[in-house]
């Protein structure tokens, strides 16, 4: 199948394995996992579970969706907004400059368009309505990551692609032109020519992999997007490292915070975060503006689809940071302060009517042509 990729070869081959991280045939984690990340008792969800496990796996309603489109226009007052677009998938505007977080537009995060975990519903506005890229930041290969479909149609503009070690073998067989594709090992840096826009890998703990025998063939990293005024962090996935601590130290401080919150498990704690300990990774990342990621999109994880965000809406009543939670196409300033609206509560309720006001347009996405090549 075309969307499994293809393994590096040749001269990326040759670099990939004189990285320091990698071990032998594969990638690797390099550091030791924080004690008591793995429950050692919970047992890995079955099948069974995560087929037909849990009432409430998926929200039972639309979501409120906002249009961005009219707003992308509009240069953000103070420099930086980031407007989330489902998942992990984030369009951020710094400085002048369009860079987007790990996009997926396709309808599942599987191999197939017909099986594997669905959306709950499609991206609020079209592919091709995106205005024009300047950077696409893509931070390891699995599916809910790094999407074919998305690929092939982005492949078709003159965006540059940052990404980690080995990922750009997936992006060339599916059309990316090799001088458009920055690979990068941790503390590596890519600077957008003629620029002052920078993308740096940092450390993560996770792996990799798009089928059975791939695993680990490529690397895994968090990134830091900094313009000469402002530094984004988004971890990608990983489990909690006292790494945090570092990058904090070498590319901080950081005015926004994209941390994974969601498709966790007791079982999986050294390479999810969870609510919980994404909040521990932004203390020592610094603290400040939380942007989270990776929940309400897919159902990964036999949780129910909104527990992750009311943890760390909890969390935040008794921590110190500025919690923002946009709602799906909602965009954020995190220089401006914002009243936190739980929105994800009112879905269950929500018709299938479009819900729109002057003052808080909102349009609810029925349906979408997937770009499928």
């Amino acid at each position: 199948m075309k969307s499994f990729g293809k393994r590096a070869e040749g001269l990326r081959l040759e670099r990939m394995r004189a990285s320091p991280l990698w071990a032998g045939e594969e990638f690797r984690n390099v550091y030791p996992v924080v004690p008591g990340l793995r429950d050692a008792s919970a047992k890995m969800p079955s099948i069974s579970e995560f087929l037909c496990g849990g009432e409430r796996r998926a929200p039972k309603g639309p979501f409120p969706v906002a249009d961005p489109s009219q707003l992308w226009h509009q240069k953000p007052q103070s420099g930086l907004r980031a407007t989330w677009l489902g998942h992990s998938t984030v369009f951020i505007e710094i400085d002048g400059y369009r860079v987007i977080t790990d996009p997926v537009w396709g309808p599942r995060a599987s191999p197939s368009t017909l099986v594997g975990p669905k959306r709950f519903q499609p991206v609020p506005v079209d592919l091709r309505s995106v205005p024009p890229l300047d950077v696409v930041v893509i931070s390891h290969d699995h599916y809910d990551h790094l999407d074919y479909p998305t690929i092939r149609v982005m492949a078709k503009t003159d965006t540059m692609f940052v990404t980690s070690l080995g990922v750009g073998a997936h992006l060339e067989a599916w059309g990316v032109r090799p001088e458009r594709i920055a690979e990068l090992d941790w503390w590596e840096s890519f600077r957008l020519p003629g620029s002052d826009l920078t993308i740096t890998a940092a450390p993560s703990q996770h792996f990799s992999g798009r089928h059975m025998r791939d695993r680990n063939a490529t690397l895994w990293s968090s990134m830091v997007i900094r313009s000469a005024r402002h530094a984004v962090f988004f971890s990608g996935d990983t489990g909690l490292t006292n790494e945090y601590q570092v990058i904090r130290e070498r590319l901080g401080p950081f005015d926004l915070v994209m941390l994974e919150i969601g498709a966790y498990h007791p079982a999986w704690g050294d390479i999810h975060l969870g609510p919980e300990n994404a909040v521990k990774a932004l203390s020592l990342l610094g603290g400040g503006n939380f942007l989270p990621v990776h929940w309400g999109t897919f159902a990964l994880a036999t949780h129910d689809w909104d527990q992750p965000i009311e943890t760390v809406l909890t969390l935040s009543q008794r921590e110190d940071f500025h919690l923002l939670v946009p709602r799906l196409g909602g965009a954020v300033e995190p220089a401006h302060e914002y009243e936190l609206d739980p929105w994800w509560r009112k879905i269950d309720s929500l018709s299938a009517e479009p819900r729109i006001t002057e003052e808080n347009p909102i349009e609810l996405v029925e349906g979408q042509a997937w770009p499928l090549d």
